[in-house]
């Protein structure tokens, strides 16, 4: 894969081939290895590490944070999730409609919360332009890391409902990209590094 990059990287950014011709093309891409060696490859920063020291570094802060504004974060909370909701989700339609996302598959007898994350899922899948990409992974921030990798390793625009999100993992996470954040963003730092 290190010496099919400069081949691959042109043909993903000059191209812009969908997902599902670049999973036939280019395979062993879709794997957990190989996801980080390419962002390692697009970036120079060890995407794993980094995320996870990201995660416990921040984690802590956020919580007393959530804590501190209940109303809000309520409300946000509940905006967020409406705009996420694919309550449709069993058929096929809804699943073309999403640009990118994680999947969990729950066991039978769990019982259904709306605002739930179920970090203890049967099963964890990356859905990329409405097809399944990589599954049976780790756990729903193992997901995301990866799904966040394969953001970047296949060009892909940040998806709308969870650009902030996105934005939020590449410029303060992983301090990556331009120095200057969007107000938002910028807010949401000064109150993690109090």
């Amino acid at each position: 894969m290190d010496q099919t990059f400069p081949l691959r990287r042109r043909e993903i950014v000059e191209e812009g081939p969908p997902v599902k011709t670049l999973k036939e093309r280019w395979p062993a891409l879709f794997t957990e290895r190989q996801v980080f060696a390419e962002f390692n490859r697009i970036a120079t920063t060890n995407l794993q590490n980094n995320f996870f020291d990201a995660m416990d570094r921040y984690t802590p802060r956020f919580v007393t944070i959530f804590k501190s504004k209940k109303g809000t974060v309520g409300e946000t909370l509940a905006e967020f999730v409406q705009q996420i909701d694919l309550r449709d989700a069993d058929s096929d339609e809804a699943w073309a409609q999403a640009s990118a996302g994680v999947l969990t598959v729950i066991s039978e007898d769990v019982p259904l919360c709306p605002n739930h994350l179920h970090l203890d899922a049967v099963s964890t899948a990356i859905i990329v332009e409405g097809g399944i990409v990589m599954d049976n992974l780790e756990n729903l921030p193992h997901a995301m890391c990866l799904l966040f990798g394969l953001s970047y390793a296949l060009h892909l625009d940040y998806p709308k409902a969870t650009k902030t999100t996105f934005n939020f993992i590449q410029r303060v996470m992983l301090g990556l990209g331009e120095n200057k954040l969007p107000p938002k963003l910028q807010s949401l730092k000064n109150l993690l590094l109090r």
